[in-house]
């Protein structure tokens, strides 16, 4: 434990989480006990005592080899492999933990960030990590897209973790690697399973913003959303287990206002939106320009924790997109997502496996590709 870094975070006389209505400033698990009582919990107060389990959570995982956990069974292509580094850069995974541990210890958000960031790397020309590629005077890159831009974010997680490797281990670990291992750190860190990545991925030497075109919208509707998972090589099951990580992180309003003010021709308002959420999301998100680049979160409930929540909101009507609230479409994926909301157990193993699997999307292995020095420029 002499060695653990979480030490280096949290070795201070009090533990400060943040919130809208002070601050946790004892370590003594009775303090916390009778400062969270029941008789005196309100949600404000809820929140912060889960930012608190999530802190201790990082505690936990930062000082565990993820290797000794029992996880899904790695399937795939057999191009890659869990341990990839284990001799040519040892570090590695410990490296890209710490970075993302410190990102999402200062910004809760950056955890469901890396992990949209790796969903919208594999859905365009596979996990290659071109989405970290910059856009150039003759070239406009797949981050300056509408889809990502200015949605994603998290970049400069990735930019110190490869820092760092480049300084240990240089021209050794991918971007590409470095992107799926961080977003493994930050289902974690935010409740979920842990779970093995298979690495050896290769860096693409091709970014364009018109590729962008294969990830699906929030405006999609089951036909589309199974068809383009599908492209992929992904069912309709995994289709409805990956949308479950939108059960963390915020979404801009401007990715659903047409539900709130211009649904049709007939009727304004997203007849499947539940009447009092979608009051609640007006005075977030009014209807003007200004408030087009305002953000909610897309799980209201918990929006820093990966748990079935998601799942209860469409249920009760309170789906944030469009391809959210579709997953009720038919019978069978509404059954779906009934299982989902009542077993978290079996959800979080379905995200794991479903997961791992979009990982290894199209991914460039042995003489493709290159290591770039700099994730955001080709070699």
């Amino acid at each position: 434990m002499k060695s653990c870094p979480i030490l280096n975070i949290i070795n201070v006389k009090a533990i400060y989480i943040r919130g809208h209505k002070g601050s946790l400033s004892s370590t003594n698990l009775k303090d916390i006990a009778l400062q969270f009582r029941p008789s005196s919990l309100n949600w404000e107060e809820l929140k912060m005592a889960l930012r608190g389990v999530l802190l201790l959570l990082f505690g936990v995982l930062l000082c565990v080899n993820v290797h000794g956990f029992q996880a899904v069974p790695v399937g795939g292509n057999g191009t890659l492999q869990v341990g990839y580094y284990w001799r040519t850069c040892p570090q590695a995974e410990r490296i890209v933990k710490e970075e993302v541990a410190k990102a999402v210890f200062s910004n809760y958000g950056l955890a469901a960030g890396l992990v949209r960031l790796h969903f919208h790397d594999c859905f365009v020309k596979g996990c290659d990590g071109s989405v970290l590629i910059d856009s150039t005077s003759n070239n406009v890159a797949e981050k300056d897209a509408p889809p990502n831009n200015p949605s994603l974010r998290g970049f400069e997680v990735i930019d110190n973790a490869k820092a760092r490797l480049e300084s240990l281990c240089s021209g050794v670990v991918s971007c590409a690697d470095i992107l799926a291992f961080a977003a493994r750190d930050s289902v974690q860190f935010s409740g979920g399973f842990p779970y093995k990545v298979p690495a050896g991925r290769k860096d693409g030497l091709i970014s364009h913003a018109n590729e962008t075109i294969s990830l699906p919208p929030p405006t999609s509707n089951l036909s589309q959303l199974t068809q383009m998972f599908a492209n992929k090589g992904l069912s309709q099951g995994e289709m409805i287990t990956l949308s479950g990580a939108h059960t963390i992180g915020r979404s801009h309003c401007s990715s659903f206002s047409k539900r709130l003010y211009n649904f049709s021709s007939t009727v304004s308002q997203d007849p499947s939106l539940d009447p009092i959420y979608a009051s609640q999301l007006k005075l977030q998100c009014p209807n003007s320009n200004i408030s087009a680049n305002s953000t909610v979160s897309m799980d209201p409930r918990t929006p820093i924790l990966m748990d079935t929540s998601y799942y209860s909101g469409i249920l009760a009507h309170r789906g944030l997109f469009t391809s959210d609230q579709t997953l009720l479409s038919n019978s069978s994926t509404a059954a779906l997502v009934q299982q989902n909301a009542r077993n978290w157990w079996l959800f979080q193993r379905k995200f794991v496996a479903a997961i791992i699997k979009m990982g290894q999307i199209d991914v460039l292995t042995g003489s493709q590709g290159e290591i770039r020095a700099n994730c955001r420029r080709i070699n």
